[in-house]
């Protein structure tokens, strides 16, 4: 159970707080449709990288499947885009936005200076509490958590007796396409990419019970990620009625962050602004510790001539320093980063869990990669706002490529004919270790 709320406020971070909200604000009517798309990418994507990387150890051994060379370079990107180029720096400006600057005034708030005593505060204290993971447990799990979801269950028990209204019509993609529109929506938490990222430190603390066997150590991380699975799916169809019911008390609002803030004011008057301070800052913080964690764990095996402590030092400090570019400047680089890589990290743990089923072949992984990778790099440049229309429109044959999802098609057809390649080519005589 401690181990499961550990990995559920590890998830749980402020992007996971604003989503959700925003989606029941446009979905309208058509929320509960959204939010079951949402989950899948947001929710069951997560626990099943979890349990991919407790079957495998590591993020590294699972891309080694693919190609040595992949597994490093894919590795090192993805703890780096999750870590202190955008996911890390990103926990401190939002803390920052949200839980602090309402209670600044407008002169002090718009001061670079006051953003950067900030963040020394904090990712000093992210750097104090990632310096002995072994202790993640303690200090997260059995009090930081509850402590989080006491305040969310205010939150939200409120908004049932006084709802805020009653659902809208749904809005853009949502009024059609409600249920792509919320698969696609996930990918904003990140949380299937944290999972492979945050395995490591999972595993770490199981056998700081003195759990050894991997068989076991399997099964708790199971228990733990059903645990974690079930609280994030329930805090965020929570989230999403309270952006559904928005619109008649708050009116039509820009993003997830003013839903909140507005629902916090409108249902418990200017104290609500201290009970949603606390719980973005609950909710950045230990998902702070987490990546932090995460990525030193990783870079001082990759590199051992810094330790653990060193690397946690490092990237407390540049994160520091990445924050201070503000969220706008992390948002706009991240966003394209993350359509690309999204896919490939979607595709690589479903594939884990058919490993046996066709003998690991690399080929079969090698094949549904490409396709994913390519069309995931289109839909990036795109979003970065590059000019590849001549290629969208080439590609717009593809199933659910509209949708953003064109990549699902080509990877299965990919995997397929990876298969046969590896039978006629002989790679099936090789002698292959299945997981």
């Amino acid at each position: 159970m401690a181990i499961g709320l550990m990995l559920f406020a590890l998830f749980f971070g402020a992007g996971n707080m604003i989503f959700p909200p925003f989606l029941g604000q446009e979905a309208g009517t058509n929320v509960w449709t959204a939010i079951i798309g949402f989950l899948i990418t947001g929710v069951g994507l997560p626990l099943l990288g979890i349990i991919a990387i407790a079957k495998t150890g590591d993020l590294q051994t699972l891309a080694n499947r693919v190609h040595p060379t992949y597994a490093v370079i894919f590795t090192v990107v993805l703890y780096l885009v999750i870590g202190p180029l955008f996911a890390i720096p990103r926990t401190g400006t939002v803390t920052y936005e949200i839980g602090v600057v309402p209670f600044l005034s407008e002169s002090v708030a718009n001061n670079g200076l006051s953003l950067l005593a900030f963040t020394i505060v904090y990712f000093a204290l992210t750097a104090w509490l990632s310096m002995n993971p072994s202790k993640l447990v303690d200090r997260i799990g059995k009090f930081l958590t509850p402590a989080l979801l006491i305040i969310l269950a205010v939150f939200v028990v409120k908004s049932l007796i006084t709802p805020l209204g009653a659902p809208s019509a749904p809005t853009g993609a949502y009024a059609d396409g409600a249920f792509f529109k919320g698969f696609v929506e996930g990918y904003l938490t990140m949380d299937a990419i944290a999972a492979l990222v945050f395995g490591i430190i999972v595993i770490s603390s199981i056998k700081g019970f003195g759990v050894t066997d991997k068989k076991s150590l399997t099964k708790i991380c199971v228990i733990a990620g059903i645990i974690a699975a079930a609280g994030l799916a329930l805090v965020y169809f929570a989230l999403a009625y309270i952006g559904a019911t928005s619109p008649d008390a708050l009116g039509v609002q820009e993003n997830g962050g003013a839903i909140l803030s507005g629902a916090a004011n409108y249902l418990f008057g200017s104290f609500g602004s201290i009970i949603l301070a606390l719980a973005i800052s609950f909710a950045c913080l230990t998902t702070s510790v987490g990546l932090v964690s995460s990525c030193a764990e990783y870079f001082s095996k990759l590199l051992p001539r810094f330790s653990y402590k060193a690397i946690v030092i490092i990237f407390s400090l540049f994160s520091t320093v990445i924050a201070n570019a503000g969220l706008t400047q992390l948002i706009k680089f991240s966003i394209p980063v993350l359509v690309f890589i999204y896919p490939l990290a979607i595709v690589l743990i479903l594939l884990s869990f058919a490993h046996n089923a066709f003998k690991g072949y690399s080929l079969v992984y090698i094949c549904a990669l490409i396709p994913t990778g390519f069309i995931g790099l289109i839909d990036g440049l795109n979003a970065a706002g590059m000019n590849v229309s001549g290629i969208t429109e080439a590609l717009n044959f593809l199933p659910l490529f509209e949708q953003g999802i064109g990549w699902l098609v080509p990877a299965i057809g990919g995997a397929v004919i990876g298969y046969v390649i590896a039978l006629a080519t002989g790679e099936a005589k090789k002698t292959v270790p299945t997981n």
